[in-house]
């Protein structure tokens, strides 16, 4: 099965910068880790810097973004006529102002000269006088524009995806302005695959549908018009079916399509975010709502993504829609469009889509990580700012806590609770523990969707999930009334079995903040070693299943069973876990009793 790997791509240096003067340039040298990416889209213009230090690199941490609201798309008709005319001349002059201001910006953050980066997409590819265009940016401010070909446009984005996840397997479609493109995409191991045709690019951008939607049911009766729209229609449907053979998808993807109803789809650009906060919106106002407001790792089932009906509704009547323009509203109609066709052309059709915030500007930037770097997972290297000096060795401890799986036994310790998860948890045991009381739970609930992990990139829903209710559970699980709902909904994002492990582990973590404090073990005299096993017949009836937790303690002459007593009163908040009213869903819930036993013995 053909694929190539996603590299070929590459940025030259731009020529060199005008003199820009500031107050801190004559004292301050440029910081090499810094890189600078203007993203020039078909709806605006995003700057951005970006530390690229390698203890960091891998979230793509920014150090200061914003985005000018020029539309290149919008400026290339005419507003009387509706004919395409080259960018003019005012627009060019706008667009090199803003160069200019984020040049004086790179100079004052210290970013090299060499390391800013001018990125154009379609709305600069397809302008009639694309050329002028780019000479007008170089004569004026002495960057050079790296305009991206189609194909190298899907890599990229592939890459910006990439950058979002962990890992990735399925479909890939980035939806901006002027143009649309799929692939398929397979990032594990930190390499990222792609067909070896790239990605194919159409001009079905969510402003260029809008306005192609608009042509050609302008002035005609219902019946033309509905013709003209069902010729379209079947247009986009065969040009997506036909770009599906032509990628080549591999037959693992293809297998995962069999088994579980359909691809799975990572979706990128303005278009589909639209979409995504459309979708966001609905949960969190008519029904259930979802906990966590971060689009990237949002995930949708089928009946939802395409249910274009109730969204096109929600967007022409909805007061205020959060992250969703005035300008995105009027696109609902035309990306609506494209989901009916693209759910008719992918055969298996799609099973889940994955919203995703990366796009050209994640791509530059991870692109210029290695291999190895690309292999960190993104939670533990964003929990590793603020991790303690053991928290390697606490991370052991709380996986020793935890029974192996057993042979011939259904228990098991759930595997979507990842050792990168743990390690996070390890890492973030003592942050919130300076607090007060009232503070400390609420705060740690919240750290991994509204403050400390809130725009980390790479952590999945369900992991912000997981690694809150740990912490949560870490300082007693004790929540204000209006806290609780939150907690709950954080719940529903994974499943009962999941949670009650949180909330075990979370107490384990409170064990051994108790037993060190300063979060630093000694080498030469481990105070304490956990261990645990499966229990199948616990209890007065002898047929509960249930963990049983060894805390064993050092023996010293010198302070005999002083630390074990403190430890066994600490016992009775890990046992609580276990009782039948903390099961998850009730005494009929999911849940298991839960033994511990504090010994004393020679640990060597």
């Amino acid at each position: 099965m053909g694929f190539q790997l996603v590299e070929p791509f590459s940025l030259s240096p731009p020529s060199a910068i005008p003199i820009l003067q500031t107050s801190t340039q004559a004292n301050d040298e440029t910081n090499p880790n810094l890189q600078g990416v203007v993203d020039m889209g078909s709806n605006g213009i995003r700057f951005s810097v970006t530390d690229m230090s390698p203890e960091r690199a891998r979230i793509l941490p920014t150090v200061h973004v914003y985005r000018v609201d020029i539309s290149l798309y919008d400026a290339q008709f005419d507003p009387d006529t509706g004919k395409r005319i080259p960018i003019p001349a005012h627009v060019i002059q706008n667009v090199v102002a803003a160069l200019v201001r984020f040049q004086i910006v790179c100079v004052d953050l210290r970013v090299p000269k060499e390391n800013i980066h001018i990125v154009a997409t379609e709305a600069t590819r397809g302008a009639i006088n694309s050329a002028e265009f780019i000479d007008a940016i170089k004569s004026g401010t002495g960057l050079q524009v790296e305009l991206l070909k189609k194909e190298d446009e899907g890599r990229i984005g592939a890459l910006g995806v990439a950058s979002g996840f962990s890992h990735v397997q399925g479909l890939l479609m980035d939806l901006g302005g002027g143009s649309t493109q799929i692939t398929w995409m397979i990032y594990q191991g930190g390499t990222v695959r792609i067909s070896e045709k790239g990605s194919f690019s159409f001009p079905y951008g969510a402003a260029a549908l809008s306005r192609r939607l608009d042509e050609i049911t302008k002035g005609k009766s219902k019946k033309d018009a509905d013709e003209a729209v069902a010729g379209l229609r079947k247009e986009i449907v065969s040009n997506l079916a036909d770009a599906y053979e032509k990628l080549k998808v591999p037959s693992s993807l293809i297998d995962i399509a069999r088994e579980e109803g359909g691809f799975p789809l990572y979706l990128s650009g303005g278009g589909f975010r639209g979409w995504g906060y459309l979708l966001l919106y609905m949960e969190q106002t008519h029904g259930q709502p979802h906990p966590i407001s971060i689009i990237n790792g949002y995930t949708v089932g089928k009946s939802r993504f395409e249910d274009t009906k109730a969204l096109k509704e929600i967007a022409k009547t909805a007061n205020s829609i959060f992250r969703v323009s005035d300008r995105r509203r009027k696109q609902v109609p035309a990306v609506a469009f494209l989901v009916n066709a693209l759910a008719e052309a992918i055969p298996y059709g799609i099973q889940k889509a994955h919203f995703c915030q990366g796009g050209v500007r994640e791509g530059v930037l991870f692109k210029m990580l290695g291999p190895s770097i690309r292999l960190q997972d993104p939670l533990e290297v964003a929990t590793g700012l603020v991790a303690p000096p053991s928290a390697l060795e606490i991370c052991r401890l709380l996986q020793s806590s935890v029974p192996l799986p057993s042979p011939g036994r259904s228990r098991r310790f759930p595997e979507t609770i990842s050792s990168h998860v743990i390690q996070a948890f390890a890492n973030t045991l003592y942050v919130h523990g300076v607090m007060d009381k009232e503070l400390a739970s609420t705060s740690a609930l919240y750290s991994t969707s509204t403050a400390l992990l809130s725009s980390t990139r790479g952590v999945s829903h369900e992991d912000r999930a997981r690694l809150a209710l740990m912490l949560e559970s870490r300082y007693m699980g004790e929540l204000p009334p209006r806290e609780v709902l939150f907690k709950e909904l954080l719940r529903q994002l994974i499943t009962p079995e999941e949670v009650w492990w949180a909330a075990y582990l979370g107490r384990i973590g409170y064990l051994i903040s108790r037993l060190y404090p300063s979060g630093k073990i000694p080498e030469e005299e481990p105070r304490v070693v956990l261990s645990a096993n499966w229990v199948w017949n616990m209890g007065s009836a002898g047929n509960k299943e249930g963990v049983r937790l060894t805390i064993s303690v050092q023996k010293v002459e010198s302070d005999p069973a002083q630390l074990a007593q403190a430890l066994r009163d600490h016992v009775r908040l890990i046992e609580k876990v276990g009782k039948r009213k903390n099961w998850i869903g009730g005494e009929n819930g999911w849940g298991m009793k839960v033994q511990v036993e504090v010994v004393e013995e020679d640990l060597g």
